[in-house]
């Protein structure tokens, strides 16, 4: 998706024996957005900025050794190896001294031919590097600037990571002017360096600079014009981790010096061979334990008890990754972790007091956001129309955030509707859910509206669905209701086999069970997604027993 930017200047850091100043320069063709607030609390603020700072620079990727170096010298080296070897022939010694002479003349000569060309490609490499070495980051973060608080949001470089720091308004004084709303911002690699020289006899001064929108002409020479092709999978993590966020999960506190042992634990060797998982045992009233594999290390943190209602045991992978928390725990109160199922995503909201920094994983490391499973088909899919639709984002644009519960109870709409309408403008772009405080958040991802056809999501199975469902191939088995949890079994034939199907849908209408016989849940489970025979009887179940509307699309 092609982006144009506007930036009047660049962002810029200066430091002094008195002070710290940080301004950033907004995107001025969007909506005007601008804050200014010198920070109380320095040093959680440099610790959880620069948190934010290494999930935008993570990249976990697999990448195969480099071994050019080693073929290069086994290349110089193969006339004395073979030398070596026949050496014992003393006939043969004159011609090999004289084959050598003849193969380092000729290494002399393509040396010589080939320096100039090496010569320019180093000198290239060295310029991307030194002069343009933020081109290789272009998932630059987001800020959001809202009444209670202001948050960044980004994305790893292997885009498996996703990370939020939000901060209160309490952490700053000194507040000065203020305009709400979502902007990009520009964001330099050598910001990172300015934020290690924060400290607490400094004053820090955050500024997001409001002279920009003030400037009505274009033509002034400082301002820059970028358009970057950012990828889809950008977008479409961004839209996946606010509908994970709203998946039941199982939600307990870690005592900081709990989480950094699992981190003291991983540094200490190196797992060869797998499984390489995480296994959290998780008992009601008793103390978290974890098992770490393949070495089957047991940790009991009797510091952090589990208050859930059922036990649990889920196993997450891709668990390096948990290694950018390491520098945030020393001053946090406490992480609070939520586990949505075993290779599911996962968050750890790391809670500084009035500074939150939000950790989200995909279900592992090779599995980026926007493949890591179609979350936003869990979610309610009830139909809404554009008014009702309107009139709770209207609700939602006056407050800047609120639960689904206070704006039902703005707009009289029964609140499975509202929560529809904003899953659907949550897959739109324009809506986030805060998962530190459990509400939704005004805040539009890009300057205009994405379109329906940006927004569809690649699943294949919501497609083959819809098929199904046009050609009457699902039945209807039987029906439990239990204090607003419904049990749907039913059948669906597809190719001439009939896929037994099972579903529990909870009192919001969020699938948070479910069971096929087909290949692909045998082969995923639940870690991609719902297959389309789970998404083929819940519509059928909806349509035909609830009387309710389906429909997948965002609302643009």
């Amino acid at each position: 998706m092609n982006f144009a930017y506007r930036f009047l200047g660049s962002t810029s850091a200066s430091s002094d024996a008195a002070s710290s100043s940080f301004a950033f320069a907004p995107d001025t063709l969007r909506q005007p957005t601008f804050f200014t607030g010198k920070v109380a609390r320095h040093l959680a603020f440099r610790e959880a900025i620069s948190a934010l700072h290494h999930v935008v620079v993570s990249d976990l990727r697999f990448k195969p050794r480099d071994r050019t170096a080693y073929f290069e010298w086994l290349k110089q080296n193969e006339a004395n190896f073979l030398a070596e070897a026949t050496a014992q022939s003393a006939a043969l010694k004159p011609r090999i001294a004289e084959l050598q002479d003849r193969i380092r003349g000729l290494d002399r000569e393509r040396d010589r031919l080939m320096k100039p060309f090496w010569a320019a490609r180093q000198a290239y490499f060295n310029y991307l590097y030194k002069q343009n070495r933020d081109a290789w980051i272009v998932l630059d973060p987001v800020i959001t600037v809202h009444p209670d608080e202001i948050f960044f949001e980004c994305f790893s470089l292997d885009e498996s990571s996703y990370g939020r720091l939000s901060c209160d308004h309490d952490v700053f004084e000194n507040l000065g002017e203020m305009a709400f709303g979502t902007t990009n911002i520009d964001y330099s690699h050598a910001l990172y360096d300015e934020f290690q020289k924060i400290r607490s006899y400094r004053d820090t001064t955050l500024t997001i600079d409001p002279s920009g929108f003030e400037v009505q002409t274009g033509d002034d020479l400082d301002f820059r014009e970028e358009k970057i092709d950012l990828p889809d999978s950008w977008v479409r993590g961004f839209l996946q981790v606010s509908s994970a966020m709203t998946l039941p999960a199982h939600v307990f506190d870690l005592h900081p010096v709990d989480m950094a042992n699992i981190l003291t634990r991983l540094a200490q060797r190196k797992e060869k061979a797998g499984p390489r998982s995480l296994r959290f045992l998780l008992k009601p009233d008793a103390p978290v334990e974890v098992i770490i594999e393949p070495w089957n290390d047991r940790l009991t943190f009797r510091r952090s008890i589990y208050r859930g209602k059922s036990p649990a045991e889920i196993r997450i992978w891709g668990r390096r990754r948990l290694a950018i928390l390491g520098r945030a725990l020393p001053l946090a109160r406490s992480v609070r972790v939520h586990l949505t199922g075993t290779g599911l995503p996962s968050f750890f909201v790391v809670d500084f007091g009035g500074l939150r920094f939000t950790l989200g994983l995909s279900g592992w490391t090779a599995n980026d956001w926007s493949s890591a499973g179609q979350f936003d088909l869990l979610a309610p899919r009830h139909r809404v129309d554009n008014d009702t639709a309107q009139r709770i984002f209207a609700a939602l644009g006056k407050s800047h955030a609120a639960t689904a519960a206070e704006l039902a109870q703005q707009t009289g709409v029964d609140q499975t509707l509202v929560h529809a309408a904003l899953t659907a403008y949550t897959q739109a772009g324009r809506v986030m859910f805060d998962l530190d405080k459990s509400l939704y958040r005004l805040r539009e991802l890009v300057r205009e509206p994405l379109s329906a056809a940006q927004l569809r999501f690649a699943s294949a199975q919501e497609e083959k669905a819809d098929r199904l469902i046009n050609a009457n191939l699902v039945t209807i088995g039987s029906i439990d209701r239990n204090q607003g949890i419904r049990a749907v079994s039913g059948s669906v034939l597809d190719n001439a086999r009939t896929e037994q199907v099972s579903l529990v849908l909870d009192d919001d209408d969020r699938l948070v069970e479910a069971r096929c016989s087909c290949h692909f849940y045998g082969h995923n489970k639940m870690m991609r997604g719902p297959c389309e025979h789970m998404l083929a009887l819940r519509r059928i179940f909806h349509a035909q027993v609830e009387g309710v509307a389906q429909d997948g699309r965002a609302i643009a």
